[in-house]
């Protein structure tokens, strides 16, 4: 192992990173900023081509950046896993995606793993990254890579260490985020505590991979049923006739004990609809039924029909049906300020808006483009005539670069699903919330 940790600390290492997405690109610029030679592999042709002329494709990553460490050939891109046999550390940073069925699919994880077990070789650390169950590290990924002869913890190294990006986030980033990190013994943790620290000051080491697996699905588990408790809040608050956003902001004066979410049109992204659900996989096979974030997954997915009885009621406050009407959505990223429209529930009010024979367009600044298996269509101009020509306005996305008050001043009328326009209300009559 001395060897291994030599290499690390003397920027000697070569480092290979499976999976150039929203997680895998942003950390192998991390680790060439810190002087290591770095490898992206990556199965998309087009990620591969584009990091290699030094076009970002993520709002994260500067061009300039990856252009700097292509030139300089301490970062490369390829679609070769034949390259895994001259790397020291491998991190995995591959998609896990739901069935339809809401089991797992860890196909991804399975094949780069087998990949990795071709070339393994002894003094190698072998890291994950990938939201996945407690368990795969060590009950999946462990017996895959051993058929090679080699033994995890003893000749080679194997970890988890759980992905905390925020796409979008100019405070936090992959160098200033709190690191965890659990091997499945601990010289592997001890290896794996070694490699981070070379980009980030704030390692937080557990006592297994188990733990470090669980550890990322609480987190996204607390978000998804906060924010199902406040769409749920805010369904209640309707029926009261209570303004929820009053509410939430009078309850945020509390200086303990509280922490405030906003309701909004549903939740996307890859992590927050997807995480949880492995969660309550893997604790079925033990035989817990995981009631509460089951009901929170339900909550959260029945907004989008939520949204469009907000819709159908301000269009026949207007006299107007759904059917016909030209219904204009504002952001259909998942987030602000970001081109990711993975899970994005605005998708899903398109396609609904589209069922019930809406003529629907959308603007979003950072998605030029949307192809659905229902759908596809280009983001529209926003200007005075677009908005005009609309019956009803949906603001989706809190992006920064809109100007709300010029999108409430021209629109016949306005739902809010995100409080972009709050303050508002009082001076413009068809601005509506959720």
């Amino acid at each position: 192992m001395s060897s291994l940790i030599h290499k690390i600390k003397n920027k000697k290492a070569q480092i290979a990173v499976i999976g150039l997405g929203y997680v895998g690109l942003p950390l192998c610029m991390e680790f060439a900023k810190k002087g290591f030679c770095v490898t992206g592999i990556d199965v998309d042709k087009k990620r591969v081509k584009s990091v290699s002329k030094g076009v970002s494709y993520i709002g994260d990553v500067k061009s300039s950046e990856i252009k700097l460490y292509v030139k300089e050939k301490s970062f490369q891109a390829t679609t070769d896993y034949g390259v895994l046999s001259r790397q020291d550390a491998i991190i995995m940073c591959v998609p896990t995606p739901l069935r339809k069925t809401k089991e797992p699919d860890i196909s991804y994880i399975i094949d780069a793993s087998k990949k990795i077990a071709k070339t393994l070789k002894e003094e190698q650390l072998i890291v994950l990254e990938s939201t996945t169950y407690p368990g795969t590290t060590d009950e999946v990924i462990q017996p895959i890579l051993e058929k090679s002869e080699l033994k995890a913890g003893k000749d080679f190294y194997l970890a988890f260490s759980p992905e905390r990006v925020d796409p979008g986030n100019k405070k936090y980033n992959t160098a200033n985020i709190p690191k965890v990190i659990g091997g499945i013994n601990s010289q592997s943790t001890l290896a794996a505590k070694t490699l981070y620290g070379q980009i980030n000051s704030n390692i937080i080491p557990v006592s297994s991979s188990r733990v470090a697996e669980m550890v990322k699905l609480l987190e996204n588990t607390f978000r998804s049923v906060n924010i199902a408790l406040v769409n749920e809040m805010a369904i209640m608050c309707d029926c009261l006739d209570i303004d929820v956003w009053e509410v939430i902001g009078a309850a945020a004066t509390k200086p303990f004990g509280f922490m405030p979410f906003y309701p909004g049109p549903g939740i996307g992204g890859h992590c927050i609809p997807l995480d949880p659900f492995y969660l309550t996989w893997k604790s079925r096979l033990h035989g817990y039924e995981a009631k509460f974030i089951e009901l929170a997954g339900e909550i959260n997915k029945a907004m989008p029909k939520y949204v469009i009885g907000k819709i159908r009621d301000i269009l026949n406050s207007f006299k107007k049906s759904i059917n016909g009407s030209t219904v204009l959505i504002l952001g259909v990223a998942y987030k602000k300020d970001v081109g990711d429209w993975r899970e994005s529930p605005a998708i899903e009010i398109i396609n609904m808006l589209l069922k019930k024979g809406a003529n629907v367009c959308f603007n979003d600044p950072h998605v030029s483009e949307i192809n659905t298996d229902s759908t596809s269509m280009r983001s529209k101009e926003l200007d005075k005539s677009s908005l005009k020509e609309s019956d009803c306005t949906i603001i989706v996305t809190n992006h920064s670069v809109y100007d709300y008050k010029f999108i409430v001043e021209n629109s016949s009328a306005v739902l809010d699903t995100r409080n972009a326009i709050s303050g508002l209300k009082g001076n413009f009559e068809n601005v509506f919330r959720l």
